[in-house]
């Protein structure tokens, strides 16, 4: 079923691009001292501006197939916050960044990651990465092939993006993406959500249990992020994204006076 709805979630995101209008023109308002700029799904806002997103049914179940699988891992909200559940199509992207950020409170590190690895797994049908090593061994066919599916499956959680040229090994090849502009990140805005929730689980699941190496590099100066299939990802300890300092503006839980996010230690 999961499967399913990402093919169909990746035709509807298709189909809107072949349809959505450009952002010339379109109307902004602003918002907490930036803005926000409305659009169907085929352009973000600068940096300092918020795109507002139009997601539709699918998308919304997409959100609540992983919210649901991630409230088993999230901190309890007060009685007095929480609702009925809900059917998955009745989910929005802000709801989801919620659930991720409670699955974060009261865990290490290594605990968010875990967490993150275990919905993943959740998410596909018994013997599914063991086919998946099957089917995709990591070669330069299999490292494109992922990144051309990312571009439309992906679509829903992380905003428009488009496949690059990068160098793996020496050799230059079409298995880049380039996310336009992070909607996760731009979202909850946390330096430790894009790491320890996005970044280091997927680069992991990627690379240890489909067999396939991938990379993340996440700019966070613009938001945007380079993904590299065929490329192993360095030791935490090693990459740039470990010593990012928080968005004292943008993250409710920031430590403007820690050099580095906290959540990353």
């Amino acid at each position: 079923m999961e499967l399913c709805l990402a093919a169909r979630a990746g035709t509807t995101a298709a189909a809107c691009r072949r349809r959505a209008p450009t952002t010339t023109g379109v109307p902004k308002k602003k918002r907490h001292g930036g803005g926000t700029v409305r659009v169907r799904c085929a352009a973000t806002a600068p940096m300092g501006e918020k795109t507002e997103y139009r997601d539709g049914p699918l998308e919304r179940a997409f959100m609540g197939l992983f919210a649901r699988k991630m409230e088993k891992y999230a901190a309890k909200k007060p009685a007095a916050q929480a609702k009925e559940e809900r059917a998955v199509w009745e989910w929005d992207y802000e709801s989801f960044v919620d659930v991720s950020r409670r699955v974060m409170l009261g865990r290490t590190r290594a605990q968010q990651q875990q967490a993150v690895r275990e919905v993943l797994l959740s998410m596909l049908p018994p013997g599914a990465p063991a086919q998946f090593r099957r089917l995709f061994p990591p070669t330069r066919w299999a490292c494109e092939f992922n990144a051309a599916l990312t571009v439309p499956f992906f679509r829903w959680l992380v905003g428009p993006s488009e496949v690059v040229e990068v160098e793996v090994g020496g050799v230059r090849q079409r298995s880049g993406v380039r996310i336009e502009k992070c909607r996760y990140l731009e979202s909850s805005g946390c330096v430790g959500m894009c790491v320890n929730m996005c970044k280091v689980p997927t680069q992991d699941f990627f690379t240890n249990e489909f067999g396939l190496p991938l990379t993340m590099n996440p700019n966070f100066e613009d938001m945007s992020c380079e993904m590299i299939y065929g490329q192993v990802p360095p030791p935490l300890e090693e990459d740039p994204a470990s010593k990012q300092a928080c968005y004292p503006s943008l993250c409710s839980m920031s430590t403007p006076s820690a050099p580095a996010c906290p959540k990353l230690q």
